[in-house]
């Protein structure tokens, strides 16, 4: 589809790659890897066609479109959030619109036997059957799923973009590429203005589109989940891998060790020319053989080695003070703005406990941790236990770096003890190696910031972290670090992160936000995914209670009929095995009575969220009442059957 033929760009001396040749097939995943400032997104903008090569080609067909999503983009607008989507269809909509006129002017006129008519007639009948091909008449309802996959809510539709982050309308960008279903999709990043669930509706989404996709991304589970192939830009080369992301790891740690193999028998030789030459250079008898040596050493090419990888950095964080046993409690905690973020929160984080917090965007994750630091007020009681020193990262702490600085003043400022002497492997595992460590803090990007503040939050003694999407700006093998390191942290840590591949073994109970409540789940971010109702939405249905079921007995709980045939160990006489087995059946009988209450309170949230939604109840303060009560009871349903669920588990296993 799309052939790249010896691509070389150069910005400075020496260029980015060159000789880059491969091509883009279709329905190719193709993952763009390697570290920062090596191309990537340099070579996104060439296929696209934003950016010329300093040489080489790139062969598009005529008739190939392209969809691309830079990392950043100026979005001026002043329309909704439906009708700026909706231009993502401007052929259609100039359709529609010409087939209108056409409706009208036929049921104008009256000459129904001239030629001119007929032709009308004969142009509206081709134009309405090729709308009806491009799928003209659905756009509507294909707009609706894909900005309710990315997480808008149908309220949003009619609301103007520019009430709306940059991060928001970044999603209506991406919304109106989709789409579009070019041919071709460059996506640069598209993961970072995303949480998990609209991540894994772009999954589905990508999986199941015609489009080739290459993608740049330090999402390690979405670029798995997506791609099948890996292109790396590494020491200026473009070395094509046909696996995925983790496969693609394995074959480039051989490769690397093959590199340093050779490049170290290369050295060895080339000291030995040299001893050679220095040895015998002023004996005549020895002058051609020293000749040869010296032509030989000219016509080695260096071997280059790839980048070391930092990964296998460790960082301790500094001793610090033993905290109380509870270092966050909150009772009835609520917030409100002009709408209720959150309210009735009760949440008891202990000491040494590692939990995330994650949800939607705008469902309170951020406003409830600065509660906790203090920022804003709220309702409720919130306790900070005895002796706990926080250390908090967000956007905003790059803010606060001291501009006329370097990097490496600024970490050398924190830094105590040995770890003064590891000052530049640290910069190098967190992207600032070399010459990046002597920049000033004033000509850093914003990224470049956060970077820099998040090392020296590393480097702070303190017992509670609090980091607010602390790998929007890392790269797999800086995430890397920093999740070992928060591993070893001796004290407690509360993350907000859409990062799944980051949260994975590192939290051990999970805080999910959404629908004005937060909602505790004991265990790991994937351990949460198959309980979420979010889950099931993407697998096409079911209950809380049969997904927690999944997740409980990795098939569901045992159906009516079968269970009372499982092994029932401990059970030795037969009287005894038939009262285990009554057992059986009244906790399977409770399992189900549960499972349909849920499901009858489930189908009347839904009732009255399209009743509230509307406006004639939208002030309906009993039925507000009614939903208020509906969803605790719903709470209190589901733990209950989660307590029958894994009781019934006890009995049969």
């Amino acid at each position: 589809m799309i052939s790249i033929e010896g691509l070389k760009v150069e910005f400075g001396v020496k260029p980015l790659f060159s000789g880059a040749s491969f091509v883009v097939n279709d329905r190719d995943r193709i993952a763009l890897v390697g570290k920062n400032g090596a191309g990537k997104s340099t070579l996104l903008k060439i296929i696209a066609g934003m950016q010329q090569p300093t040489a080489g080609t790139v062969a598009i067909p005529n008739d190939t479109t392209i969809g691309y999503l830079p990392q950043v983009m100026k979005i001026s607008d002043d329309t909704t959030v439906i009708e700026e989507t909706r231009k993502a269809f401007a052929d259609k909509t100039r359709m529609a619109e010409r087939l209108k006129r056409m409706e009208s002017e036929m049921s104008e006129r009256t000459d129904y036997e001239s030629v001119e008519y007929m032709t009308l007639v004969e142009r509206y009948t081709t134009e309405h059957e090729r709308f009806q091909m491009l799928g003209g008449e659905g756009y509507e309802g294909e707009m609706e799923r894909t900005l309710t996959g990315l997480g808008f809510e149908r309220r949003d539709f009619s609301r103007p973009t520019s009430e709306f982050s940059g991060g928001w309308r970044m999603r209506i960008e991406l919304a109106k590429i989709l789409l579009r279903r070019p041919d071709v999709l460059l996506l640069d990043e598209p993961t970072n203005h995303l949480d998990i669930e609209s991540i894994q509706w772009l999954e589905q989404f990508l999986s199941q589109s015609p489009s080739a996709v290459v993608l740049v991304s330090h999402d390690r589970a979405f670029i798995n989940n997506v791609t099948n192939r890996t292109l790396e830009i590494s020491c200026g080369q473009i070395v094509d891998y046909k696996v995925k992301y983790d496969e693609y790891v394995v074959l480039r740690r051989e490769r690397r060790e093959q590199q340093l193999r050779a490049y170290e028998n290369q050295q060895k030789e080339i000291q030995e020319m040299k001893a050679f030459i220095e040895r015998f250079r002023y004996q005549a008898t020895k002058a051609v053989q020293v000749q040869q040596k010296v032509k030989q050493l000219e016509k080695i090419v260096p071997i280059e080695v790839d980048e070391v990888d930092n990964s296998a950095l460790h960082l301790k964080f500094p001793p610090c003070l033993r905290s109380g046993d509870y270092p966050i409690i909150c009772d009835e905690v609520a917030k409100s703005y002009d709408h209720e973020v959150f309210s009735r929160v009760n949440l008891t984080i202990k000491r040494g406990e590692k939990v995330a917090f994650v949800g939607k965007n705008g469902e309170g994750k951020s406003t409830l941790v600065k509660c906790i630091m203090g920022e804003i007020p709220f309702d409720g009681m919130l306790k900070v236990g005895h002796n706990v020193q926080i250390g908090y990262f967000a956007q905003n702490q790059a803010q606060l770096l001291d501009e006329e600085l370097t990097v490496f003043e600024t970490i050398d400022r924190v830094a105590r003890g040995e770890i003064r002497l590891r000052i530049n492997d640290i910069l190098g595992a967190f992207m600032f190696g070399g010459e990046e460590s002597e920049k000033k803090v004033k000509v850093l990007s914003g990224g470049e910031r956060s970077r820099l503040a998040m090392i020296r939050l590393l480097l702070e003694p303190v017992n509670l972290l609090i980091l607010d999407e602390p790998t929007n700006h890392l790269d797999m093998q800086s995430k890397d670090v920093l999740k070992e390191a928060i591993r070893a942290f001796d004290g407690t840590a509360i993350i907000v992160s859409h990062d799944r591949e980051f949260l994975d073994g590192l939290v051990t109970k999970v805080y999910e936000f959404g629908g004005g409540r937060v909602k505790e789940y004991l265990g790991g971010i994937y351990d949460w995914l198959r309980k979420s109702p979010f889950q099931l939405s993407l697998t096409g249905g079911g209950t809380t209670a049969t997904a927690a079921a999944n997740s409980l007995t990795g098939k569901g709980v045992a159906p009516q009929g079968s269970s009372s045939e499982t092994k029932l160990e401990g059970a030795s006489s037969y009287a005894e095995r038939k009262e285990q087995q009554k057992k059986v059946k009244r906790q399977e009988k409770a399992v189900k009575e549960s499972e349909e209450k849920i499901a009858r309170m489930e189908a009347r949230i839904k009732e009255m969220d399209k009743l509230l939604s509307s406006p004639e109840h939208a002030t309906d303060m009993k039925l507000i009442e009614e939903y208020s009560q509906t969803m605790q009871a719903l709470d209190a349903e589901n733990e209950r059957w989660m307590q029958l669920a894994e009781e019934l588990e006890g009995m049969t296993h």
